[in-house]
């Protein structure tokens, strides 16, 4: 059996990584008697792990939200920090973290006081990927809170921004090169705009509740790329968008100038620009997966025709033992044997 210590430490892993637990199944795979689950669980519960008694046949426990965080977490500002920081790497493409941070992110909220999760739930954070090059600009949390709200909540923003007051209605809150900013409708102008959160003074109370409107796109991460690169993949004059049966991240490591997002289990949406149609076309089968061609019609033809170009019985196999050479036939290249 494990040391009393240790085994508090796994009996607390199991409770948070589930709703609720029977004491047989807590037993078991513990490898102890219910009597020591009973025990244990008082010893948590002194420690200050708010851990509730459930009705049912068996009887069982739950990991509750407790007045107060419990012992040798986090006190109310770095519980914010850490969820702030845990929904960055949970939506960065690419960053080899992504399903340990979301794994992360819901034990925190799991144990979270209410005073607390009613903050965090209204934080809503996507991280465009790209390298950093500069040092993040310091930006006030309650700020960002308060922002993050506004948009989950869908109410009209006034702040001092420059040299004069903004009204917008908030879309997203995003990171892109090491700051943060505010995706919006400026109501005075008429536009969308991308402000940076660091430079906004907001003033309250907030304004009435709004109906969101749809980003150019229809994607956050495609126009906050366009908007600091002129267009969503370096102003390239052909552009063309496939669902890609890889996973995202697996994308997002060799993708520089495009826009990956998830489309479902080990499937995600490419966005790339190219110099022409059939460049693009070609930049899409180098990943050597399938695809489905979501637009625009210029991408499918010069698919098509790539594919045919292929299928040429002027291209045969491979000539002996070098893989990937490959030899036109005499009949078809002009020459007489």
């Amino acid at each position: 059996m494990p040391k009393t210590s240790a085994r508090l430490l796994a009996l607390l892993s199991l409770l948070q990584s589930r709703r609720d637990w029977s004491g047989t199944l807590l037993a078991d795979r513990l490898g102890i008697s219910l009597r020591t689950v009973r025990r244990d669980v008082d010893r948590l519960r002194e420690l200050g792990y708010p851990i509730a008694a459930t009705k049912g046949p068996e009887g069982g426990y739950r990991l509750a939200a407790g007045a107060e965080l419990p012992p040798l977490l986090f006190d109310d500002e770095q519980a914010v920090a850490l969820t702030v920081a845990l929904q960055v790497f949970a939506t960065t493409p690419g960053n080899g973290l992504a399903d340990d941070a979301a794994r992360a992110l819901g034990t925190v909220r799991q144990v979270l006081p209410s005073r607390l999760r009613h903050r965090v739930e209204a934080l809503r954070v996507t991280a465009v990927e790209r390298p950093t090059t500069r040092p993040p600009a310091p930006v006030d949390g309650d700020v960002l809170l308060a922002v993050s709200a506004a948009v989950h909540a869908r109410e009209v923003v006034r702040f001092d921004y420059g040299d004069g007051i903004r009204r917008a209605e908030p879309h997203h809150v995003v990171t892109w090169d090491g700051r943060w900013y505010l995706v919006a409708w400026d109501l005075d102008r008429e536009d969308w705009r991308t402000f940076r959160v660091d430079r906004i003074g907001l003033r309250t109370p907030n304004g009435p509740r709004f109906r969101p409107r749809e980003l150019p796109g229809g994607d956050v991460a495609a126009y906050v790329v366009g908007t600091f690169r002129g267009s969503a993949d370096g102003s390239w004059p052909c552009r063309g968008t496939v669902l890609l049966d890889l996973p995202a991240a697996t994308v997002a490591l060799y993708t520089r100038d495009g826009v990956v997002e998830e489309a479902g289990p080990g499937r995600c949406r490419l966005t790339l620009g190219s110099w022409s149609w059939p460049s693009l076309a070609a930049s899409v089968a180098r990943f050597d997966a399938d695809f489905e061609v979501v637009g625009p019609p210029a991408l499918s033809r010069a698919c098509a025709r790539l594919a045919e170009r292929f299928a040429r019985p002027g291209v045969s196999a491979p000539i002996g033992d070098a893989p990937g050479v490959t030899r036109m036939s005499p009949a078809r290249s002009g020459r007489k044997r």
